[in-house]
């Protein structure tokens, strides 16, 4: 409104002009359904307000960010809405990203080409062929572990969905006596091998160990950064409710070779950590650093899920497209509920074992679609060029409400 509060009116050439589009551009987004003006004049010359100019910049943002003009129809309509516009926002993230990945797999797939070539008169195909797959392989692997991101997604999807009001990381801390680890010790310590966003000390800070120093470790820098803040901010927030303060130290560490002097830790923790150990031996190395670094009445807490765990994604996904995988390789076959028990056995003493009991109820496509773009598996590049149509399957799917089961549970091995 101007002075006098009379609401401003342009024309379609002044509105175009402030704008900075052009008078084209106004008028496709009429024709489409997305920038109705507000009024039109006795002769029928469309006129536009500040409202409208507040909803053409909503599209110019969302059509710069890669949204198609469905999209951004529904994403205009549900503005008011902050949770659903960033579930939007997230996924088209992580889409652009995946190309961004894409893309440099590509350069460097050329750089070894070309290489290869340059070295050689005989072009071997074969050979080029593995040097691209081992190049895809390499930015799959360094797009999963360089942040929490992925983590971040499918931790909210069991966060947001599960029936379960005990969430994943206060039942293992309840069900695994955390909170009295190491009581009996001058100098208590516990180590979190994998320790990802920080999500088991962060959701149960208000009832740490006294008088303990507490390791969080992973193989990511940008993993454990994230982890810090997220422990720092919940730090933050229940600092009044904490009697005596606790040391926290973030160290990079390989879990098959711990930097840490024997029997050191009253505790350690590997949540779903074991299972993605691909080398030969990889567990076993784990397993007897493990036990080297544990006091004589240390204790393992070793999480883990089982074959049926969220099968009913697997489904969705394979009635979708056959050759999707979302992950390489069956995890619960290396160490899963269904053999995990018998793995620690060769290491400890006694092993008791604690299932989860939980499943997820959900409606909503958004927050399944971003679990399945965050495992690690082949679905992104199979998925990267038909995710409109991908989406809309989800949606059609889920509109009345799936059930996922869950299968996970904890091991706590004692030495």
């Amino acid at each position: 409104m101007n002075e006098s509060g009379k609401k401003i009116s342009y024309t379609t050439g002044q509105f175009a002009s402030k704008a900075h589009v052009t008078v084209r551009t106004i008028r496709f987004y009429d024709q489409k359904g997305l920038l109705t003006p507000s009024c039109r004049t006795e002769s029928g010359a469309r006129l536009y307000t500040e409202s409208d100019f507040a909803r053409l910049q909503q599209i110019l943002l969302f059509k710069y960010l890669g949204f198609t003009l469905d999209e951004i129809r529904e994403l205009t309509v549900a503005s008011g809405d902050p949770s659903s516009l960033l579930d939007s926002l997230n996924i088209q993230k992580k889409l652009i990203s995946e190309k961004i990945d894409e893309m440099r797999s590509v350069e460097s797939a050329i750089d070894r080409t070309t290489s290869a070539i340059r070295k050689s008169s005989h072009i071997d195909w074969q050979g080029m062929m593995d040097l691209i797959h081992l190049t895809s392989m390499e930015q799959s692997m360094q797009s999963q572990y360089t942040s929490s991101a992925n983590i971040s997604a499918r931790i909210r999807l069991h966060r947001d969905y599960s029936v379960n009001p005990e969430g994943w990381f206060r039942w293992i801390y309840r069900t695994a006596g955390i909170e009295d680890i190491g009581k009996n010790s001058s100098q208590p310590q516990i180590l979190e091998l994998g320790c990802g966003s920080g999500s088991l000390w962060a959701e149960n800070i208000e009832h740490l160990p006294d008088r303990t120093t507490i390791i969080l470790s992973d193989i990511s820098k940008g993993m454990l950064k994230d982890a810090r803040l997220a422990v720092n901010r919940s730090y933050q927030k229940n600092i009044e409710a904490l009697s005596t303060p606790r040391q926290f130290r973030y160290k990079k560490i390989n879990c098959e070779k711990i930097p840490l002097p024997d029997n050191s830790c009253d505790c350690v923790i590997g949540d779903h950590l074991l299972f993605y150990l691909s080398r030969p031996d990889g567990i076993k190395n784990a397993l007897t650093e493990i036990r080297r670094v544990l006091k004589e009445d240390g204790i393992f807490i070793a999480s883990t899920y089982g074959r049926d765990h969220m099968k009913e994604i697997t489904k969705l996904v394979h009635d979708f497209n056959p050759e999707i995988t979302l992950s390489q390789y069956n995890l619960y076959d290396r160490f899963g509920l269904e053999n995990g028990e018998e793995i620690l056995s060769y290491y400890f003493d006694s092993v008791d074992t604690f299932l989860y009991p939980d499943h997820i109820e959900i409606s909503e496509a958004e927050p399944l679609i971003a679990y399945i773009l965050s495992c690690h598996g082949n679905q992104n590049s199979l998925l990267l060029n038909h995710y409109r149509e991908f989406r809309d399957f989800i949606r059609k799917k889920v509109k009345n409400g799936i059930h996922i089961t869950k299968s996970a549970g904890i091991f706590i091995a004692r030495k």
